[in-house]
């Protein structure tokens, strides 16, 4: 994000086009969710991204105007009113690859998500996108546990992270040959180097120190 502003256009483009490769999966969610088939959605999806990135409206995401999240999602509202652009999408039969979309997987996952009654595309766009902060963060940990031979304390260690249980601890500590004291100590370790992971993520995708702390505060609301 920090650089998806910076007066170096090609640079800034280059930045937002890696940024929309991550996170393609919650902008192609909101349009299924805005019943689009998947044909449609994939083609609106891929117009989408190129008109932001080839247009000067990506421009306007820069560090000091807050959120990627929210800057997207007002932009896909925008470029979905937009009758002549949603025509152009559907009527080509296929729209040139900007962003590689896996639309199969998204599909499996479209099918785990919350019915529309109880859904929003806002709300799905909003979950979505905290989930692969997440997973994200937790994907960057676990590689750097694995390059120093910890993969398997990492995976003991892993459904601990958001949830405490005193027998659990000695059970996953003796498969471990540890004590429950210093399985709690690589617990505690483990936490620290998530929450660090999950920073650096979302600070590539907010412009200042406040709208960091207030993103990442507000990752919990996303899944009520």
């Amino acid at each position: 994000m920090i650089e998806a502003g910076d007066e170096d256009i090609e640079k800034a483009r280059s930045a937002l086009s890696e940024l929309c490769e991550i996170y393609w999966y919650p902008i192609y969610a909101f349009v299924r969710r805005r019943g689009y088939s998947p044909p449609d959605a994939e083609d609106l999806t891929q117009e989408f991204f190129k008109n932001l990135l080839e247009g000067k409206d990506f421009t306007r995401a820069d560090p000091n105007k807050g959120r990627l999240r929210s800057y997207l999602l007002g932009a896909l509202k925008h470029f979905l009113s937009n009758a002549s652009a949603r025509e152009q999408a559907q009527k080509r039969g296929g729209a040139q690859t900007i962003v590689s979309l896996d639309v199969e997987w998204g599909e499996s996952q479209l099918k785990l998500e919350p019915g529309s009654d109880h859904s929003t595309p806002e709300k799905l766009f909003d979950r979505r996108w905290a989930l692969t902060l997440l997973n994200r963060a937790l994907e960057n940990v676990r590689e750097s546990y694995a390059k120093r031979g910890k993969e398997k304390q990492f995976q003991a260690l892993e459904k601990f992270l958001t949830w405490n249980s005193g027998e659990d601890f000695r059970q996953a500590a003796e498969l471990l040959g540890m004590s429950e004291s210093a399985f709690r100590v690589a617990l505690h370790r483990l936490r620290q180097r998530y929450r660090k992971a999950l920073k650096w993520e979302v600070v590539e995708t907010v412009g200042s120190e406040a709208d960091l702390d207030q993103e990442i505060a507000q990752l919990p609301s996303f899944f009520q």
